[in-house]
């Protein structure tokens, strides 16, 4: 189903934009998974709406209830249900678009598909949705690191906003750099002239794209099937159905075109029992399972589609018109979206743990 992702460990998201709620039903979670309100809002909270000025202005907390599936605050093998009501819905706002189209955005495609659409924020197709994958990967990353990875770490950042790009050592990066800056760019200096941009673009009535990278630490080997499901090709499936996301590389990416065999090779040597790599241009990923060393990506998203300029378009009539920007919506999504690449990248690694598990114990 469309809304379903995952195979062992599966999510199904559901709600819009300006309707009741959203949320996500996960199916596949061991039992004895100790999780909380609290750990999933924590994770809620550095996606939410209105955080600071270089953000969409909703106003919404995104608080969690947890309806099923856990009993004391521990997982009974269930599936488990996890509900956000939306607070601060103003469909009002977007009354224009139940008869013109916005650029670049879905409104076309969706009732083009499905001969109705909700145009009231964007419905499915608004990134609102993603609460539900956030909540997810919360619970995601607790069952790996209780069952299959102590030391598991995923730590995403703004790499670049336009041509701004960071200066950052991966292999270094923490949360707590992330989070001292609202842009959420692990390089200080970037950060700032990253807001800045973003705030230059917002005045104007405009949008900015950039790219977040992300990486993943104590993954154990193993990971990943060797054809179809290469870990990397669910890494990619992941990120690109992540509302604005319209690249992604992995390890060396497209730079490593540029190289030869010789100097894109990973050799290999042993550090006590242990198989590592010198060098890791591979990423992490190698023949589609993981090789226990960092896995590093990159994911690019465009710029937001809703921009407060005048745009050509075309009504549901078939008419030419114009169309303005309504509503309340982010300059450049980045900073949100850090969180939605940590969470979807946990997903699909506590999934093919799982998998792994359970096809060769």
């Amino acid at each position: 189903m469309p809304n379903t992702f995952g195979h062992s460990f599966r999510i199904t998201t559901f709600g819009e934009s300006h309707g009741g709620g959203v949320g996500v039903v996960i199916d596949g979670a061991p039992a004895g998974i100790a999780i909380s309100v609290e750990e999933i809002q924590a994770e809620l909270d550095r996606r939410r709406p209105g955080q600071s000025e270089i953000v969409t202005p909703r106003d919404e907390k995104d608080r969690c209830e947890i309806l099923s599936g856990t009993f004391e605050g521990v997982t009974i093998g269930t599936p488990i249900m996890i509900l956000v009501g939306n607070e601060d819905a103003r469909p009002g706002a977007y009354e224009e678009m139940q008869e013109k189209y916005r650029p670049s955005h879905a409104d076309y495609t969706y009732e083009a598909k499905y001969g109705t659409r909700n145009w009231q924020g964007g419905g499915r197709a608004s990134a609102r949705e993603t609460i539900g994958r956030v909540a997810a990967g919360a619970l995601a990353v607790k069952v790996m690191r209780e069952r299959f990875a102590e030391n598991l770490e995923i730590v995403g950042h703004v790499h670049a906003v336009q041509d701004i790009v960071a200066d950052v050592d991966l292999a270094k990066l923490g949360r707590e750099a992330v989070e001292s800056n609202i842009v959420r760019c692990g390089d200080p200096q970037a950060a700032v002239r990253m807001i800045e941009r973003i705030k230059e673009a917002r005045a104007d009535g405009n949008s900015l794209g950039g790219v977040v990278e992300c990486v993943v630490r104590g993954v154990p080997v193993g990971l990943g099937e060797p054809v179809f499901d290469k870990l990397e090709a669910e890494l990619a499936r992941a990120m690109m159905s992540l509302p604005a996301s319209k690249g992604f590389e992995i390890g060396s990416g497209f730079a490593g075109t540029l190289m030869t065999g010789r100097e894109h090779n990973d050799p290999f040597y042993m550090e006590g029992e242990r198989v590592r790599t010198r060098s890791n241009r591979s990423g992490g990923v190698q023949g589609g399972i993981s090789n226990g060393e960092d896995i590093f990506f990159r994911v690019a998203f465009k710029p937001t589609a809703t921009i407060m300029s005048e745009q050509k378009t075309v009504s549901s009539s078939g008419e030419d018109t114009e169309l303005k920007g309504r509503g309340r919506h982010d300059p450049c999504v980045l900073p949100r979206a850090v969180p939605m690449v940590e969470a979807m990248a946990a997903l699909v690694l506590c999934d093919h743990a799982i998998r792994q598990r359970g096809q060769n114990g």
